[in-house]
C-alpha cells in the first residue's frame, strides 16, 4: 500500500504567529513533526506550507516541502492542493498536524491499518477519556461509535448525555471516547470532501468532521492509548519543554 503522510502548516496563528518554526529543545516544531512521522509507514511525508520561510526552514534540514494557496480554508484543502502537486496516486493519504511535534508513529501507522479494508473510506483515532476535566472540556471533543467503531457523532458536549444519573458518575458508568485530530482518506474521497459547502452540525459545532459524516461519508476508528501535545498557545510551548526535559 502506497501512502503519504501530509502536514499542512501556517505561519500564520493568531495566539501563536510563526508556530511552525518555534524552536522545541533545539529542533522548530515542524522539524519534530516531520522526523516523527518519517518513522511511520509512510512512503513519503510533505509539509505542505503557504509561506516561503517554512518551505525553506523544512528543505533546510532535507525534508520535503510544496508550497500551496494562502487562500485555503482548512487544512484538508491544503492537503489536497499538496497532494494534486506531487502527481502521484496513492492508496491513503494522511493529514498530519502540524502544531502536534510529539505525534507517535504507531498512532499513524494504526490509521493506515485502516486502509487493508477497502471499504474504508477516511480514518481517524480516538482515545479513552481518562478524567472529568476531558470529559467536559469543550476543547477536547468527544466522538459516538457504531458496533464496528464508526463514528455516529462528534461533539464538544459529553455524549451520551445519562439522564439517569448525576454529571459526576457519568465517567463511572460509561467508557467515554474523545477525538484524535489525525485524518487519512481515500485520494478519490479527500477531493470529494474540499468541494462540500459547511454543513449546518459543523457550523453549530466548529468541527469540520460532522461536513463529511452530514455528506454520506464513513469514517472508521482506530483506537490509541497514546496521548499527544497540541500546540496552540505559549502555555502549551512550555507545557512541551517541560515534557522534553522530563
Amino acid at each position: 500500500m502506497l501512502a503519504i503522510g501530509i502536514i499542512p502548516a501556517r505561519y500564520a496563528s493568531t495566539r501563536l504567529p510563526g508556530k511552525p518554526l518555534i524552536d522545541l529543545g533545539g529542533q522548530t516544531m515542524i522539524q519534530r513533526v516531520v522526523r516523527q512521522a518519517q518513522q511511520a509507514n509512510l512512503q513519503r511525508v510533505v509539509v505542505a506550507t503557504d509561506d516561503e520561510r517554512i518551505l525553506d526552514h523544512v528543505r533546510g534540514f532535507g525534508g520535503e516541502a510544496v508550497l500551496t494557496s494562502p487562500d485555503h480554508p482548512s487544512g484538508t484543502d491544503r492537503v489536497r492542493d499538496a497532494y494534486e502537486q506531487l502527481g502521484i496516486a496513492a492508496d491513503c493519504v494522511v493529514n498530519i498536524q502540524g502544531d502536534e511535534p510529539f505525534i507517535h508513529p504507531d498512532q499513524i501507522n494504526a490509521l493506515l491499518d485502516l486502509f487493508t479494508n477497502p471499504a474504508t473510506q477516511i480514518g481517524t483515532l480516538v482515545k479513552p477519556v481518562v478524567s472529568e476535566d476531558e470529559l467536559l472540556s469543550p476543547h477536547l471533543p468527544k466522538v459516538v461509535l457504531d458496533g464496528q467503531g464508526r463514528a455516529l457523532y462528534f461533539s464538544r458536549h459529553p455524549l451520551p448525555y445519562q439522564r439517569q444519573y448525576p454529571q459526576s458518575e457519568w465517567l463511572a458508568q460509561h467508557r467515554y471516547l474523545r477525538h484524535i485530530g489525525l485524518y487519512a482518506y481515500r485520494p478519490a474521497v479527500l477531493r470529494a470532501l474540499t468541494q462540500l459547502p459547511p454543513s449546518p452540525l459543523e457550523l453549530a459545532e466548529s468541527l469540520e468532521q460532522l461536513r463529511w459524516l452530514e455528506a454520506g461519508y464513513s469514517i472508521q476508528t482506530a483506537e490509541t492509548a497514546l496521548e499527544t501535545i497540541g500546540i496552540d498557545t505559549p502555555e502549551d510551548v512550555e507545557r512541551a519543554l517541560r515534557f522534553l526535559r522530563s
